[in-house]
């Protein structure tokens, strides 16, 4: 991003935004919540329209080319939504199914086992936990093997051992497989722990950014 900008009104959410990730990085959005980390995530998506800068990213602008951006991005957000009728497998062929990644089963066995979901694959999601819901939508945001994965406060209410196998899942992705992946959260010491740069946030300006 450069000088990216989002205001509504005369507030500035994201203010004069310049960020730079390399591939196969591990990069941190630390700020509290309200700073602007969500819209900046928003505006690299082609969700939220800025008001002023450029964005890139894998070469696209997400204003332009907003499909090609999103089947080459997986996104975890803060509040993930399920069809609670169906078990976890049967939502993760679906989206599987949406991206075109067609009767990949053996991913799916796979992804459901890394985010230790295996044992209630074939449980309804309306009687998962909040948890076990966001460990899903990491498996969900995986299905179309991207090679940028965004993930905003991945590990919201998932006990110590559940975050602590995330952030490992989290390091695997980047080191064995090159994902490079963008990591908004207000907890330092889970990003201190897995991001190889940060950038912190405050009222939508960066105010540090560098290694932790």
């Amino acid at each position: 991003t450069e000088s990216l900008t989002k205001r509504y009104d005369d507030r500035a959410v994201v203010d004069n935004l310049d960020l730079e990730i390399a591939a196969g990085e591990v990069f941190g959005l630390l700020g509290p919540n309200g700073a602007g980390k969500t819209t900046t995530i928003l505006m690299l998506l082609g969700l939220v329209e800025p008001t002023e800068g450029s964005i890139e990213v894998l070469g696209m602008d997400p204003r332009r080319h907003p499909l090609e951006v999103k089947r080459h991005v997986g996104f975890l957000p803060d509040a993930v939504g399920f069809y609670d009728t169906m078990t976890g497998r049967q939502n993760l062929r679906f989206t599987a199914r949406l991206n075109g990644v067609e009767g990949d089963d053996e991913t799916i066995e796979r992804l459901l086992d890394e985010v230790g979901l295996l044992y209630a694959a074939d449980q309804p999601v309306g009687e998962y936990s909040r948890g076990m819901k966001q460990r899903l939508g990491l498996a969900d945001a995986l299905i179309k093997r991207p090679g940028v994965l965004i993930l905003d406060e991945p590990t919201t209410a998932i006990d110590p051992e559940g975050v602590a196998e995330i952030l490992n899942l989290i390091r695997r992705l980047a080191n064995d497989d090159g994902v490079t992946i963008l990591l908004s959260s207000h907890l330092l010491h889970q990003v201190q722990a897995v991001c190889d740069r940060v950038a912190i946030f405050v009222d939508g300006v960066v105010v540090a950014q560098g290694r932790p």
